[in-house]
């Protein structure tokens, strides 16, 4: 497979999954057993908040994780999807859940239990 055909290939990876699943964590490791601080953060505060969420391992594969900080335009793993939005990096989301920002908008969006 050609460079080309590989970066399509993970773009419509993560186009796919974003789209297809109400909440997204692009992180090192799985939800079980994050590979880095800043994915187990995410992981712990959705795990507190009860939200249901899918965990895809970048470490996998390298167009999976360059793929992601491409499709993005954002240059650090983890990343969180709501609903198909982009919503941060693992500081975002800390500072989001921290400030009392992030229960609402997951209430919002239609992915928390009230």
């Amino acid at each position: 497979m050609t460079d080309a055909a590989t970066e399509t290939s993970a773009h419509d990876f993560i186009d796919q999954t974003v789209k297809g699943n109400p909440v997204v964590l692009f992180m090192k490791g799985v939800p079980e057993q994050p590979r880095c601080g800043f994915s187990a953060v995410c992981v712990q505060i959705l795990d507190h908040l009860g939200v249901d969420f899918v965990g895809v391992d970048v470490l996998q594969d390298d167009e999976l994780r360059q793929g992601i900080k491409d499709y993005t335009d954002w240059p650090t793993i983890p990343q969180l999807y709501v609903k198909g939005e982009f919503i941060g990096g693992a500081d975002i989301v800390r500072e989001m859940f921290q400030t009392g920002e992030l229960r609402p908008l997951l209430n919002e969006k239609g992915v928390l239990a009230a």
